[in-house]
């Protein structure tokens, strides 16, 4: 055995040799198709069709909206976001005014006032934003949009450029949830990926959060990168745990220089071997689920009082393009540069540069670079996905209701692969269902990837270690 891991109150040994079985690479599926399918041939006027559907459908799907600031003031090493380094601010400005006409050639195609349900700002760095700008940003959107009562609004935070002013204003604009990009606080690794932020800071940050009422905490943390080792990330995981995020998500770094030019800077003498990574994740998992945290699945984790994890119990968790959510399925309108949106049965994704993204909307243009339409496998597919990224299961007559089709007899030989994984106590089959035991909610990945249809065709996406 490589270690016990513990998942609710069970303790589960995990075999070593099960463990090597999944030591490949797959998708993250916060979209099924993944984002490497989408296509040039999907266009603006793509869009702006999948724009009117929604404006003339009877019921409509619940609303949320992503908004990229891709500003960030310096590089971070390991990072694979979309970003543009600068230490200009004046340049936030002049996008905002563009993220303006972007939101309002989107709503030319939907002239009934909407309601959103979830709002969340990435990037980047969108407290790179001034105070002036974020208020600009938020008035704007009240402008446009009605917010539910209970709308969950985040924003991913850098502590670094918070201060008590910012949160004091992020939570007079309506700001519930913030997202701290910790990663590491040994000072070895935090140097090697051009970091710096103290322990004593992120306490301050997450304090104050606290004070201003923040319903929901989470920490980003990544396991994998230079100069990290068993003994070190140990130390870290006491300084999580001593401030007791509400949510933890444990990313697995990929280091990938050939296509991210920043993780060129990291010498890849300086990563932890593939047996110290391993060891380092199931130190971590034993460790969180010990202090408390549900593990909700991949690499995320929450306390059990948090919406994640309520949300897991009562089998409302979803997953989007920013992980494991609470909310059902969204139609997502994204605005800004490389964003993500997702309108019936389609996914539309924004430019890549600055540049081109403003001229597209210099010339009266939604700027969009590609996407994807699905059809209705595609939707059915994706529905499936879902449920087992979700470790909700597969029952057989809710499915064939639903997609008007015998679930058994069109998903044969899906099902026939899945009983491979019977015998080692990750599922449970019987006449209705397939189940994800606590074992399983590891795999959940391995278990997607049989109802891919994609992963047969060719595709130039570097996928992540399942575990």
């Amino acid at each position: 055995m490589i270690t016990s891991v513990p998942a609710a109150s069970t303790a589960l040994d995990i075999p070593e040799t099960l463990i090597r079985r999944f030591d490949t690479l797959g998708p993250r599926y916060t979209s099924y198709p993944t984002a490497d399918r989408f296509h040039t041939g999907f266009t603006a006027q793509s869009y702006v069709q999948y724009l009117q559907q929604r404006a003339s459908a009877q019921q409509k799907a619940p609303l949320s909206l992503y908004i990229h600031i891709p500003f960030c003031a310096s590089l971070c090493y390991y990072c694979a976001c979309n970003k543009v380094i600068t230490k200009d601010r004046s340049r936030s400005a002049r996008y905002l005014a563009y993220l303006e006409k972007e939101l309002k050639l989107v709503l030319q195609h939907l002239p009934v006032r909407e309601t959103v349900s979830q709002l969340h700002l990435g990037g980047g760095t969108p407290t790179f934003l001034s105070h002036d700008e974020l208020r600009q940003l938020m008035a704007m959107l009240r402008a446009h949009f009605d917010f539910s009562v209970d709308a969950e609004i985040s924003i991913e935070i850098d502590p670094r450029t918070v201060d008590t002013e910012t949160l004091a204003l992020l939570q007079q604009l309506g700001f519930n949830r913030t997202s701290l990009g910790v990663q590491d606080f040994d000072a070895d690794v935090q140097k090697a990926v051009h970091r710096i932020q103290d322990f004593a800071m992120v306490e301050r940050t997450i304090r104050e959060s606290r004070e201003f009422g923040f319903s929901s905490i989470n920490f980003d943390l990544i396991y994998g990168l230079p100069k990290q080792n068993l003994d070190s990330f140990t130390r870290t995981l006491d300084q999580v745990i001593e401030l007791a995020p509400d949510r933890i998500a444990l990313y697995n770094y990929a280091h990938l220089p050939t296509r991210f030019k920043p993780q060129r800077r990291i010498a890849e003498a300086d990563l932890p071997s593939a047996e110290q990574r391993l060891q380092i994740f199931l130190m971590s998992l034993r460790r969180l689920i010990e202090a408390g945290y549900v593990y909700i699945g991949l690499d995320h984790f929450a306390k059990p009082d948090d919406g994640l994890a309520r949300a897991m119990a009562d089998g409302s968790l979803h997953r989007n393009f920013q992980g494991y959510t609470t909310r059902s399925d969204c139609d997502l309108i994204a605005l800004g540069l490389s964003s993500i949106g997702k309108l019936g049965q389609s996914y539309v994704q924004n430019l890549r540069t600055l540049d081109e993204y403003y001229q597209a909307l210099d010339e009266g243009v939604l700027p969009v670079e590609k996407g994807i339409h699905l059809v209705d496998e595609d939707v059915q597919r994706r529905e499936i996905i879902m449920d087992l990224m979700c470790s909700n299961g597969l029952n057989y007559a809710q499915l064939s209701e639903r997609f008007q089709l015998d679930f058994k007899v069109h998903f044969a030989q899906e099902l026939r692969m899945l009983r491979t994984y019977e015998e080692s106590g990750l599922l449970a089959f019987d006449q209705d269902d397939v189940r994800v035991l606590p074992k399983g909610r590891f795999f959940v990945r391995a278990f997607a990837m049989i109802f891919d249809q994609f992963l047969s065709e060719q595709t130039t996406a570097k996928y992540s270690k399942l575990i």
